[in-house]
């Protein structure tokens, strides 16, 4: 059996991810689809608005073989480390291809990109004169690229797809990067059609306005309470307030902490907080991850400890998947679990305090589901055969 890739954050499941996933199978329709997903927290650092078990019930509804959570050590992260670890998992998992959607929409540019940030000398001097610029590190690599390439990376899904390809080049991994053109833009709030980005979807959930024409009817009863990581901000305002040592968390750095501390006493809510904080150098979505990184006390100690995966854990598959995860099994390096008391591992271990801090607010059923639930498997009869239209 064949396998092919997806990596997503389903935040929320939308109609562009129903494109994507039937683009897929029209190009692999008789592969095993695996699909690494990021958790309760997203690469933002913000809280997703489905569950992870909400994610997995609705892939597999879909379509979708077998699901994998992508670690909140790698999905709460820059888009290398995001990278990093979900292209370990899939690496992992066997797969031969990686499907993603990108705004360049052609892997040849990527590719060159890629070998360019992992060869070029040029490249590390221009990388290096922005970032003394005092340049964010995204601004200065797409700057560093246009400069020894003429090609322009820097649309989100283009810097993720840029990461999967740079990592599958530089680890030598038996998976060809594809990528299909997004299909609507990354940064419109406004609703054009019935394929919108998931970031104007959240913003109409939040103010409660009508989403139901922008995901698909099996995914609209999902959502029916908006969290985000806005609801932790007493907690977050707590732990910057009340804790002497800041720059033990990951992403916080001794020049930022003085100004967090300031800012954090009068700000009412995390987004003016955040807009008091930010400069050019600490963007928004820095800060955002910066603050759970306080909020969940990830350490760069442990960010440190676990630069790669220790353990594959599986959140749902249907027959096909369970026949593969059996097929693949014995050639996996590293534990494959189905529930929290499987595997004694720190790294889960987080994966379990991240998910007590989540309950605070978003109800003890979270708990109770880290700890004692296993795999989500349905039949052939209760996922669908679906046409986007």
């Amino acid at each position: 059996m064949k396998s092919v890739g997806l990596i997503c954050e389903y935040n929320p499941f939308h109609n562009g991810h129903l494109y994507h996933l039937q683009k897929v199978k029209e190009m692999f329709p008789n592969d095993i689809i695996v699909l690494v997903v990021s958790g309760n927290v997203t690469q933002r650092g913000d809280v997703s608005v489905l569950t992870k078990w909400e994610k997995t019930e609705i892939a597999l509804h879909y379509g979708v073989d077998l699901v994998v959570e992508l670690p909140y050590v790698y999905a709460s992260q820059s888009a290398d480390i995001f990278c990093k670890g979900a292209i370990q998992l899939l690496s992992f998992l066997k797969v031969h291809a990686v499907v993603f959607g990108s705004e360049i929409g052609s892997i040849e540019p990527l590719i060159e990109c890629a070998k360019t940030q992992l060869y070029s000398s040029r490249y590390q001097e221009c990388l290096q004169y922005y970032l003394s610029q005092k340049e964010n590190y995204p601004t200065s690599l797409s700057k560093a690229l246009f400069d020894t390439t003429d090609i322009s990376i820097h649309q989100p899904n283009d810097l993720l797809g840029l990461g999967y390809v740079k990592e599958i080049l530089q680890n030598h991994y038996d998976i060809t990067p594809i990528t299909i053109p997004r299909t609507n833009s990354y940064h419109s709030t406004s609703f054009s059609g019935n394929i919108s980005s998931a970031s104007s979807i959240r913003m109409h959930f939040k103010n409660k306005e009508n989403i139901e024409n922008q995901v698909p009817s099996f995914v609209f009863p999902y959502l029916k309470e908006y969290h985000s990581l806005e609801d932790f901000f007493p907690y977050i305002r707590y732990k910057i307030l009340s804790d002497p040592n800041l720059n033990q968390y990951e992403t916080v750095d001794e020049r930022i902490v003085n100004r967090l501390k300031t800012k954090i006493a009068s700000a009412q809510t995390l987004e003016e907080f955040i807009n008091q904080v930010k400069t050019k150098y600490y963007t928004y979505n820095r800060l955002m991850r910066m603050c759970s990184h306080i909020l969940f006390s990830f350490t760069k100690e442990e960010n440190q400890k676990w630069q790669n995966t220790h353990y594959l854990r599986i959140l749902g598959f249907n027959e096909k998947g369970q026949q593969y995860l059996k097929e693949i099994k014995k050639d996996v390096s590293i534990p494959i679990i189905t529930n929290y008391s499987n595997c004694k591992n720190q790294e889960l271990d987080l994966e379990f305090r991240v998910t007590k801090i989540l309950s605070l607010v978003q109800g003890s059923s979270l708990l109770e589901d880290e700890l004692k639930r296993g795999p989500i498997m349905i039949s052939k009869k209760e996922s669908i055969n679906f046409h986007f239209r």
